[in-house]
């Protein structure tokens, strides 16, 4: 079956089969988290983004191979770290999360992530982006892939139709549009595919006509 990106809380996850990584979404807990599981084709190493819910469902996701990579938080909101405990008490992984959001998780994260470093997984390598505004730490992770078009996992700060809620903070706006518009819309191709914290997937290329619409609303 291809890949589609739509996943519900009790179903199966839906696996993205690319060249050299595997990418396995599910969708867990009362508010539908989206975690996303990430295989190295070529060594097996694997990494989870936010481990947000039900631990059982996303440990039997792993697996027996563990979490060599270990385990990104993408920003500090309650609802992406309730199985984050769980996940690292059974897996030993190490945790990342932005550096300006690891104060508010309550995990202690052992490697804390800046704008343009590289969070690995075997011998796939991803860039991490600071987006400003949903949180202040929140970070996305963006795999160009060598072999086609970039993939981005963006937490809270972008989905189908904008980007992530600033609570009618007019300046936290302000800073999570800039920022989303400068280092992803501004840097990544439309074929740009976008994996977000919750519900379906998009491409850059299909939300990048809404810019001027979402700038003006405010939201």
């Amino acid at each position: 079956m291809p890949y589609t990106g739509k996943v519900v809380v009790g179903g199966p996850a839906d696996v993205h089969e690319l060249t050299d990584l595997m990418i396995s979404k599910a969708a867990v807990g009362p508010l539908e988290n989206n975690a996303y599981l990430l295989r190295c084709r070529a060594t097996g190493e694997q990494l989870l983004i936010d481990a947000a819910d039900e631990p059982d469902t996303l440990l039997n996701l792993v697996g027996g191979d563990g979490l060599a990579a270990g385990v990104v938080t993408t920003h500090r909101h309650g609802d992406h770290w309730q199985a984050l405990d769980a996940v690292v008490r059974a897996t030993g992984a190490r945790t990342r999360a932005g550096r300006h959001d690891a104060e508010g998780i309550p995990v202690p994260t052992d490697v804390l992530l800046d704008d343009g470093d590289t969070v690995t997984v075997g011998r796939v390598a991803l860039t991490v982006r600071h987006l400003r505004g949903h949180t202040p730490g929140s970070v996305a992770l963006v795999y160009d892939d060598p072999h086609g078009h970039p993939h981005v996992f963006t937490g809270d700060c972008l989905f189908p139709g904008g980007v992530g809620n600033t609570r009618g903070d007019a300046e936290a706006f302000a800073a999570l549009l800039h920022d989303v518009e400068t280092k992803l819309f501004g840097e990544l191709p439309d074929e740009t595919w976008i994996y977000p914290g919750h519900g379906a997937d998009t491409t850059l290329g299909a939300e990048r006509p809404h810019l001027p619409e979402w700038r003006e609303r405010g939201w």
